[in-house]
């Protein structure tokens, strides 16, 4: 009997598809049990359980085609019935949760008409104009109908879906899956593949080094990969950033907010606080994001951060409060830390506050009771739903501080209705530099993350959403080996 391809990654837990996770963990599980009605191969979105699929002129109509040949591991039809009714199960207000945000889908698709047209073809009628649905869309993992009750009930080993695993065994910090036999994309390299948990980088590291995992996810930076293995890097696109309260205290003044962009050295902190393991951030999403300014040149500039500062009246010394976690990002603290030992060449002082409950945190954040800043992180590799949910005042998101442009506002109403993908990505380039003039946050860094895997794997590269595909893993050789 061959054994499992094993992979040991911080955090191993099967959510429910439709709680719009951006945890990487969780969603490399996800994907290996459901499928998507589209996805993302690099910065293009593909067909995966639609074959086709139109927006409207007005952006108000998404009609979708589906293929023919999917089916439930259950063995019952990927049809538009089954889709819609996963639809109205995402736009439910208690599903679509994220840490501290609930009801991300039902921004979407509440008031929706959400109704097939044929067996296999479906029509979503907005309530709103959002031509970038289908880019929402690669996130809407499809479950089969029959499953819905035990996902209610929190029976998540009940959870099944039209992917090319189905799912084997769950327990406390594993997941195991087996390959689906027939599957339309074809069978996957790895007969099955077994999740393991572990929360210590090191850990994760003797375990590639001793044979005990296959593949070893988010390895410490800097140390060699374990004879025989290899490491592979990849840029993760969340940005760290802090977020700005723009509400009350001194950085509702932009040209404070502005300074604080301009002084810090980014190249410098990620040296001191990862030893060089990131990618300096220029504007509010990466390089990755549709719509960002590739090769935006670094805005270090100490003098122009002075001038803003005595331009502001705070030349002479300015006092922030930081809220800070002590993880997610795990090196929040030291971050903290750096970035107050740059500032003070300027001026500027940080009272740092401390906070262990992550959760606690998280809500902290949403109800808006930060000080003038807090250490955070945006994840979505939707630049709509970045813009739409962290930026837009007229909205005030979860995650929103007070930020008001109404050029940016302008911009993402008219970018709602524009339909054609070039169009639309040349007015996310001019809310890119509205965020840049005008900065809701402090840009900082997107992380690189290691992986080690057992043997040279020529032709293994992550995905641009930093998200682990196991149905498109290229074979190993000692993953197939007896155990």
């Amino acid at each position: 009997m061959t054994r499992p391809l094993r992979i040991v990654q911080p955090n191993v837990r099967l959510v429910d598809p439709h709680d719009c996770t951006d945890a990487a963990d969780a969603l490399s599980i996800l994907m290996a049990l459901f499928d998507t009605l589209l996805r993302r191969d690099g910065l293009q979105i593909v067909p995966q359980l639609a074959e086709s699929w139109t927006v409207s002129e007005g952006c108000r109509q998404v009609d979708i085609s589906l293929r023919a040949d999917a089916r439930f591991s259950d063995g019952t039809p990927v049809d538009a019935q089954a889709v819609c009714a996963n639809l109205r199960r995402m736009a439910r207000p208690d599903k679509g949760y994220t840490l501290g945000s609930p009801g991300v889908w039902r921004q979407y698709l509440g008031g929706a008409d959400i109704r097939p047209t044929s067996g296999h073809s479906l029509r979503i009628g907005l309530a709103e104009p959002v031509a970038d649905l289908p880019d929402i869309l690669c996130q809407a993992f499809i479950a089969a109908p029959g499953c819905f009750a035990h996902l209610d009930a929190g029976d998540m080993a009940a959870s099944i879906g039209s992917g090319p695993y189905r799912l084997d065994h769950v327990a406390e910090g594993s997941v195991r899956v087996s390959a689906v036999q027939g599957h339309f994309a074809g069978a996957p390299p790895h007969a099955t593949i077994e999740w393991m948990a572990d929360p210590d980088a090191q850990s994760r590291w003797v375990r590639l080094a001793e044979g005990q995992a296959d593949m070893a996810m988010r390895l410490p930076p800097g140390r060699p990969p374990p004879g025989g293995a290899t490491h592979r890097g990849h840029t993760d696109p969340t940005a760290i950033i802090y977020l700005f309260n723009q509400s009350a205290g001194p950085l509702r003044d932009g040209r404070l907010r502005r300074a604080l962009n301009l002084a810090v050295d980014r190249t410098a902190l990620i040296e001191d606080v990862l030893g060089g393991g990131a990618k300096p951030l220029h504007g509010f999403v990466s390089d990755a994001h549709y719509g960002s300014v590739v090769g935006t040149g670094d805005p270090h500039d100490p003098d122009e951060a002075r001038r803003l500062l005595d331009a502001a009246g705070q030349g002479a010394g300015l006092r922030l409060s930081v809220d800070c976690p002590t993880r997610l990002p795990d090196e929040a603290e030291a971050l903290t830390a750096c970035l107050a030992q740059q500032l003070a060449p300027f001026g500027i002082t940080l009272d740092v506050r401390r906070h262990e409950d992550r959760e606690a945190y998280a809500h902290m954040v949403r109800r808006k009771e930060i000080g003038d800043m807090c250490v955070f992180d945006s994840s979505p590799l939707s630049t709509f739903r970045v813009v739409y949910e962290k930026l837009d005042s007229r909205v005030a998101g979860a995650w929103w501080q007070g930020h008001r442009s109404p050029a940016l506002e302008r911009y993402l109403d008219i970018a709602r209705r524009t339909a054609d993908p070039a169009a639309r990505e040349a007015i996310y380039q001019d809310i890119y530099r509205d965020a840049q003039a005008d900065p809701p946050w402090l840009y900082l860094y997107t992380t690189t993350r290691i992986i080690g895997l057992r043997e040279a794997v020529p032709d293994f590269a992550m995905p641009t959403d930093g998200v682990l595909d196991v149905a498109r893993l290229p074979a190993f050789d000692r993953a197939a080996s007896r155990a």
